[in-house]
């Protein structure tokens, strides 16, 4: 069974308050640990909406300092001491976040039970920012109206399965299960190679996810998430709205598309909405005319990034 990488759609709206969508916020869900993306007001309501634990979220990363993407960090920190969290909390933020928001937590959050850590991100240039034994996650440069970033989760590549029946055969020590994994073939008693192949089947596939929001489109963003699986991108207007996108630092979902096309991404998620869309399905159909594999986010969505979408 493929390990757990699900995207919990927890806000896509844009910055003006509606009653259709709560701003930015969304949490991956990566072999049961807990990564969260912006934290837009309302994040810790969501979170209990969508079933989440707040003992399993370790890491919270803000692509950029407008109100809708981060006015919820206080709160979510605040109602996680109340509830008595443990450990260690990394929030993934400019320098000038980290100053901001400690003063804000400093002041609201005097006696945490539990550390919080700030981990700086340049707004310039692309870097690793996380990284541990299952995915890294880079963090690039957007191009919004302030230093913005986007965030890609990675998985690294997987053990390869043992096929049992072949392992007994040949008589494969336990010792030298791992090495298998790995990719490494077995010298039998007498002398005889084992190759790989024949005692083990091919490894998962590694799934990819880029978050881009807020930006206008620029090819440079889809340099880096080239190849990605999973492509979260803004689309705050339609295309019919383009130069006042522009004006504003924001996509359409036709540039949303482009964006995917050229990135030659396999599936794209629209997000970002303006307040003035009831409906996201002009923006999905104007999407799809150009990229194919397109949904739209909603609040409360699931999304399994180990199977194609239904469209």
């Amino acid at each position: 069974m493929p390990s757990k990488f699900e995207l919990n759609i927890l806000g896509c709206g844009s910055a003006t308050a509606s009653l259709r969508h709560f701003p930015s916020c969304q949490v991956l869900n990566i072999r049961d640990n807990l990564f969260m993306i912006d934290c837009g007001e309302g994040a810790q309501l969501q979170l209990r909406k969508m079933s989440l634990k707040y003992a399993r979220l370790g890491h919270i990363f803000i692509s950029h300092l407008h109100g809708d993407h981060c006015f919820g960090l206080p709160g979510l920190v605040s109602t996680m001491a109340l509830l008595g969290k443990t450990g260690e909390i990394t929030i993934h933020t400019f320098d000038e976040g980290r100053q901001i928001f400690g003063e804000i937590l400093g002041f609201f959050c005097r006696e945490l039970p539990f550390n919080v850590r700030f981990n700086v991100v340049s707004p310039t240039d692309r870097q690793t920012i996380y990284e541990d034994d299952a995915i890294t996650v880079e963090s690039f440069p957007l191009f919004h109206r302030v230093p913005t970033v986007g965030f890609l989760f990675a998985e690294k590549p997987k053990p390869r399965h043992i096929r049992g029946d072949m392992a007994k055969y040949h008589a494969v020590p336990h010792y030298m299960m791992n090495d298998l994994r790995m990719g490494a073939d077995f010298t039998a008693a007498d002398g005889t190679v084992i190759p790989n192949e024949a005692l083990t089947t091919a490894a998962d596939p590694c799934v990819s996810y880029a978050y881009c929001s807020d930006t206008v489109r620029s090819r440079r963003v889809a340099e880096a998430v080239a190849g990605v699986d999973w492509l979260y991108h803004e689309a705050t207007y339609d295309a019919s709205l383009s130069q006042k996108a522009r004006a504003r630092g924001h996509s359409t979902s036709a540039d949303a598309a482009r964006i995917a096309l050229e990135a030659g991404a396999k599936h794209l998620i629209l997000g970002h909405f303006s307040k003035r869309y009831i409906d996201t399905a002009p923006l999905v159909a104007e999407a799809r005319a150009i990229f194919p594999s397109t949904i739209a986010a909603e609040e409360c969505l699931t999304i399994d990034l180990t199977t194609p979408p239904r469209l």
